[in-house]
């Protein structure tokens, strides 16, 4: 009987849990693997033959097997070229390309690591080290964290992802990092209401448009946005957390507005308890995120935007932990004192508030798809 177990989102791995019931290719196995007890999670063979290749020599000492580093890269390598339909290995929605696009990641990723390997030197203990590290940051994670992400913040992998994935096209809102804190259970906001309880920190009306490139409104675009309390802390990491809090979904009007309550981002430390902490210390780096606020825009027929503000004036903005800053989203906060705008914007108390006014652009889906598809075409290009 197999299990299917499904890790991560779009691209996800889709893994086999196998639990031994005499499968038909096991006829042909040794005695010991065909008398597996039944219900006991085992390692069995997948089913793949013996690969038909010729694996590749020494220049000068024909042999296939691995008796040296240079062969034992060598011989990965070759394997790559067995890489099948995509779709065995990951959900259809991750797969661009077919098994060309598969095969090129992973000969690039094989051939790229091997270097790293062979360049470093890399010892027995410090490979053992990196795996117990790699092991403690799956472990670490949760429904609620994600300390993979987290860990490819801190390395700038994110964010060249993100850099990748959305190149700027001119008059676009440019993207930011996702970061781990995002959730799927943000509560729906009416236009002009709070996404933060009260008390929660010093209060910002946050106001603006979503508009196509050519200036038109988008009306009914979903906007998904999030942030810390004053305190530097997201509701997820509150382990008495219950119910959503300083995040919401909203949807602008037919002018493509909206506008809502929120409080004044401060800047704070990512989590520091974890395996991703320890390496930020060993490298001598500052685990500080400056002041921000999430945002996340999604229309029919646009490409989603995913981006932050950030207020001027952070001590951090330029050597952001997760390499998250962009000079154009880079906001100035108005301070407003004044008892009936505050009153009119539905703050409950008090005469101030800071007013953060931003217009987003977002860009139709198949402008998108242009560029992303130049770009993959130029680095499959630059690496044949």
């Amino acid at each position: 009987m197999k299990e299917l177990l499904e890790c991560g989102g779009p691209g996800r791995f889709i893994l086999y849990r196998v639990m031994i019931e005499a499968a038909p290719f096991h006829q042909d196995l040794s005695a010991s693997w065909q008398h597996v007890p039944t219900k006991v999670h085992a390692a069995v063979s997948n089913g793949v033959p013996v690969p038909a290749l010729d694996l590749p020599v020494k220049d000068i000492e024909l042999t296939r097997y691995p008796d040296g580093p240079e062969t034992v890269t060598a011989n990965a390598l070759k394997l790559t070229e067995l890489v099948p339909n995509p779709s065995i290995l990951f959900g259809v929605e991750g797969c661009t390309g077919g098994d060309r696009r598969m095969r090129f990641i992973f000969r690039n990723l094989t051939s790229k690591l091997h270097e790293f390997v062979s360049e470093t030197d890399i010892t027995t203990d410090e490979w053992m080290t990196a795996i117990q590290f790699l092991a403690r940051t799956g472990q670490t994670c949760t429904p609620l964290r994600q300390e993979f992400i987290l860990l490819s913040d801190v390395l700038g992998v994110s964010a060249l992802v993100d850099a990748l994935n959305n190149p700027t096209l001119e008059g676009a809102t440019e993207s930011s990092v996702l970061g781990p804190f995002f959730t799927e259970d943000a509560p729906d906001v009416p236009l002009g209401e709070s996404i933060a309880s009260e008390g929660k920190g010093e209060y910002m009306y946050v106001e603006g448009r979503v508009l196509t490139t050519s200036g038109e409104p988008v009306s009914g675009a979903v906007i998904e946005t999030w942030e810390t309390d004053a305190k530097g802390n997201y509701d997820t990491q509150y382990a008495d957390r219950t119910v959503p809090d300083c995040r919401g979904r909203l949807r602008t009007d037919e002018e493509g507005r909206f506008g809502y309550r929120a409080i004044v981002p401060v800047a704070y430390p990512i989590p520091n308890d974890g395996p991703v902490a320890e390496l930020l210390l060993a490298l001598g780096r500052h685990n500080v995120r400056p002041s921000h606020l999430h945002m996340m825009i999604n229309a029919p027929g646009f490409h989603k935007l995913t981006t932050a503000l950030y207020p001027e004036g952070d001590a951090y903005l330029s050597s952001d932990v997760v390499f998250g800053v962009r000079k154009s989203l880079v906001v100035k906060l108005r301070e407003i004192d004044n008892e009936a705008e505050a009153r009119k914007r539905g703050f409950p108390k008090g005469t101030k508030f800071k007013l953060l006014n931003y217009d987003f652009t977002v860009v139709r889906e198949e402008e998108w798809e242009a560029a992303r598809a130049k770009g993959v075409t130029e680095a499959a290009s630059s690496s044949a």
